[in-house]
């Protein structure tokens, strides 16, 4: 592990990315040691399913995320592969960003796996920034048995990129003066939103370096790019203006999951839809909201992204309310014909519940009134004894 010098304690802004290692594997070698040490490959069948995650052990053998199962499987025939066990792995994620939030309330999940999170002025509580990430990564270990590396810098592009410098288990800080020093040399396909087409055009321009695109009129890149021209010139200086926005939204609340295989069936994708209405409703209620758009979002295998909504006649916090409408909305859907590789399932049209309380005494039916008592009872055994006490299961009886 390898700690760059400190940031200035005058920086405006310290931002960490904390980026898991290898996270489906290393749950599954956690879950059984006697994996340690070897190649594992967590990912779908041998003949259809590609690959969602590799050790590092695998990865020496060529083996990354997105290729073929039946080419990881030439590339490392000795290889353990395993099918993903997705609800393992969010129970593992929710105790990992459970560590994060002691550290500060701003943390921004981006997946299962990783987060931005906003240390400005946490020093008087937990030290200097590089302080705060390495005591991050040690409770991390220490408690859960895994290892993350980090990124520490003045802004969310630099800290994610400095993140993915020394894995697994890196440690990297870039201060604000030296963000230039640290940019310049890379390539431009470390910038988000540039892949081959864009690298491509860019290199017809002789720039292959974020020291030579800094160095393009930004005007030229604007007439070759467009707006995103003006963007990549100021991200090749370091500039992003980007807050850590927490996973707390106030015009919609929903959770997305992406699966470490696709998956075929129908049957497999109501009962994920089902776990998914159940957070988004824990949530809902958690902060006192109702909402009145359902927003089922589903990401076929080949990376397609389709969204269909329904409006319910009144605002709820149910779960059973939201899962009805969203097998609805699978209706109009290729769920079943295609494989799906991410679901997701949001509210909108929000509504702050306790604003509106002094109506619902004067609208209350006998079965709404229990409907309220049960859910209020799940949150409370959920919020004791943790979500893997209660499944959503118990909706389909509702």
């Amino acid at each position: 592990m390898r700690d760059e010098v400190h940031m200035h304690r005058n920086s405006e802004k310290v931002i960490i990315h904390l980026d898991m290692d290898a996270f489906y594997p290393s749950v599954e070698v956690l879950d059984d040691p006697d994996l340690r040490g070897k190649p594992v490959v967590v990912g779908g069948g041998r003949e259809r399913g590609v690959v969602s995650s590799a050790s590092y052990e695998a990865r020496k053998y060529g083996i990354h995320s997105a290729q073929p199962m039946a080419t990881a499987m030439r590339l490392c025939p000795h290889a353990v592969f395993l099918r993903g066990r997705m609800s393992r792995y969010r129970e593992i994620s929710s105790r990992v960003f459970e560590v994060f939030q002691r550290f500060t309330p701003l943390v921004e999940k981006l997946s299962i796996d990783e987060a931005f999170l906003d240390v400005t002025g946490c020093e008087r509580l937990f030290g200097p920034p590089v302080e705060i990430a390495r005591k991050i990564k040690e409770t991390v270990h220490r408690e859960i048995g895994l290892t993350a590396s980090a990124g520490v810098a003045p802004s969310k592009f630099v800290a994610k990129i400095a993140s993915d410098f020394e894995k697994p288990d890196g440690l990297t800080v870039v201060p604000e003066e030296k963000v230039r020093q640290f940019l310049d040399p890379l390539p431009v396909s470390k910038m988000w939103g540039v892949g081959n087409v864009t690298r491509e055009a860019l290199e017809k321009l002789n720039i292959r370096t974020f020291r030579e695109l800094s160095r393009m009129p930004v005007g030229m890149l604007e007439r070759r790019f467009g707006k995103y021209g003006i963007r990549m010139h100021e991200l090749s200086t370091g500039v992003d203006e980007r807050e850590v926005v927490p996973e707390h939204d106030t015009k919609s609340i929903g959770h997305e999951e992406t699966f470490p295989e696709d998956i075929v069936d129908r049957d497999s994708v109501a009962r994920e839809l089902l776990f998914l209405a159940d957070k988004v409703a824990r949530r809902m209620r958690k902060d006192s909201l109702q909402g009145k758009t359902v927003t089922l979002k589903v990401k076929y295998g080949d990376f397609t992204s389709i969204t269909r909504s329904s409006t319910l006649p009144a605002p709820t916090d149910d779960a059973g309310d939201i899962y009805r409408a969203v097998l609805t909305l699978l209706n109009k859907t290729e769920v079943g014909k295609r494989p799906v590789r991410l679901l997701g399932v949001s509210l909108s049209q929000l509504l702050d519940v306790r604003m509106e309380r002094q109506l619902s005494l004067f609208s209350e039916d006998e079965a709404f009134s229990r409907k309220k008592k049960l859910n209020a009872a799940l949150d409370s055994i959920s919020e004791k004894f943790g979500d893997q006490i209660i499944g959503p299961g118990l909706l389909l009886n509702k």
